[in-house]
């Protein structure tokens, strides 16, 4: 009876070992996955930033290249009104006029 006693304590102390591995090898598992998680999520994180800087300097370019052609635009115009104001004159009243047809309520 005690050999059998004897074996009962050697498997419980054995499952008891074995639950005990168990328990720290998916606290092991456990971490394992949440650094993974966490790495995942900075690396996207990164990459979500990259992507908006990226975005952002890019609008930026194009709207300080707008910026130029618009003055560029400006300066041809003030430059071909002071050498033609009467084209310029005669030009605005017929775009005056066509305006004023366009918006005038019909009847």
């Amino acid at each position: 009876m005690t050999d059998l006693k004897s074996v009962e304590e050697k498997a419980t102390a054995d499952l008891t070992a074995d639950l005990a591995a168990l328990r720290d090898d998916i606290s092991k598992l456990s971490a394992s996955v949440l650094e993974l998680v966490q790495q995942q999520a900075s690396t996207a994180k990164s990459h979500v930033l990259g992507a908006v800087d990226g975005a952002r300097q890019k609008f930026a370019d194009q709207s300080a290249d707008a910026k130029d052609r618009l003055g560029a635009l400006t300066t041809d115009l003030e430059t071909t009104i002071e050498r033609n104001p009467f084209t310029a004159i005669f030009a605005g009243a017929i775009a005056g006029f066509l305006i004023g047809i366009l918006v005038r309520p019909s009847r």
